[in-house]
């Protein structure tokens, strides 16, 4: 076992660095403020090879380890987050998805342009449909329906707080096709967001990560061709079980890089501030603080490297992941509010950036598996 990074792993994690910095900083204020999608940094994403990291490169991608991508998406949202999910959602969950579970065809026309995050020039990403109104945590509570037309699927449904739901091309749409057969009737769906009937809800105005377009897509009678399925008929429902598995690293890597942004940002101003004569940074209450956060977000990170590791490895990573989501997140909405204390009044106001870093962390504790669910997904396994 190896606790230092390749050569190859430093390279991307500059790379990442560099980008956060001189492309995602300026800006992100005003992003976050007017909730402006970062088109223009997502575009540059797929320049770099990142929307497709771990994707072979016969496909588009750039046949990158997992660790690789944990350091990228630690690197991007210690910066701005609302960056960092777009990028998770279309590494984690829809190119993930499609490498593994789709066929030859879907691969070609979907994965390939996908993984590049661009076609014909344009911006060409992802998005994950499970939630709805009433199945959000329970994921077998499924309302929009696939109906059999013979040589297609007539998708009628509305699915709720989706990432890039307004941005992506292409959507993974879970769908209850028969309802007697519970989540063995549930199958999974290549939906593209121009197709007749598909119409995309207003955009969520959210506490956090304002940067990326959370909305509601509905499906009325939308014609969707037997070949946009994938995978077996009924293998949707352990779709978005093995899919969200591997997305958990993602958004367990994004609460790092959210907890090391702000302890970043907190030590700085430690050593700048002065109260009662000296730094803050030689009081030993605000000294613990930070001595605690720095502990907290290096087991985060190892967890993170775990999880990433059994899954390069072909392992079992289903609780190593949900170990790494839950500790992570909740390191991260712990490790941002401590931030925003050592900041004091300065950090209640925006310019300093820890409080959006804080209202960005409270996501991670709630989308791809609420903290809840990963304790369930722990216990289960340890009490077996």
């Amino acid at each position: 076992m190896q606790f230092k990074l390749s050569e190859e792993q430093l390279m991307i994690q500059q790379a990442a660095r560099d980008f956060a910095v001189n492309e995602c900083l300026p800006g992100v204020i005003e992003r976050d403020e007017t909730q402006t999608f970062p088109r223009q940094q997502v575009e540059k994403l797929a320049d770099l090879g990142f929307m497709g990291m771990m994707i072979d490169p016969k496909y588009g991608g750039s046949g990158l380890d997992t660790i690789s991508y944990v350091i990228a998406m630690e690197e991007i949202s210690k910066i701005d987050a609302s960056v960092s999910v777009i990028m998770s959602v279309n590494n984690s969950l829809v190119c993930y998805g499609l490498q593994e579970f789709g066929s030859e065809e879907q691969k070609q026309k979907y994965l390939t342009p996908l993984a590049q995050g661009k076609k014909d020039g344009e911006l060409y990403i992802g998005a994950f449909l499970l939630s709805e109104p009433e199945a959000g945590s329970d994921a077998t509570s499924q309302k929009t329906t696939a109906e059999d037309k013979g040589d297609y699927y007539l998708l009628n449904g509305t699915k709720n707080w989706i990432t890039n739901g307004n941005s992506a091309s292409v959507y993974l749409v879970i769908a209850q096709t028969d309802v007697s057969k519970g989540s063995r009737g549930i199958n999974v769906f290549i939906v593209e967001k121009n197709w007749p009937g598909v119409e995309v809800g207003a955009k969520e105005n959210k506490l956090g990560i304002r940067g990326s377009d959370t909305h509601s897509i509905l499906f009325t009678d939308v014609k969707v061709p037997k070949e946009n399925r994938i995978g077996e008929d009924g293998f949707g429902f352990r779709f978005a079980m093995k899919t969200l598995a591997g997305g958990r690293i993602g958004i367990a890597s994004q609460a790092l890089g959210i907890a090391s942004g702000a302890f970043e940002l907190a030590n700085a101003y430690s050593k700048e501030r002065k109260a009662f004569g000296t730094e803050i940074c030689n009081h030993q209450i605000i000294q613990f603080k930070l001595a605690d956060m720095a502990t907290k977000i290096e087991a985060s990170r190892l967890l993170c490297y775990k999880a990433a590791w059994e899954k390069d490895n072909g392992l079992d990573y289903t609780l190593s992941s949900s170990m790494a989501k839950v500790f992570s997140s909740e390191t991260a909405m712990w490790t941002t509010t401590e931030a925003v204390q050592i900041h004091g009044g300065y950090g209640f106001v925006k310019e300093y950036h820890v409080e959006r870093l804080m209202r960005d962390a409270k996501i991670t504790q709630i989308y791809e598996g609420t903290s809840e669910v990963q304790r369930i997904v722990i216990s289960r396994s340890i009490l077996k």
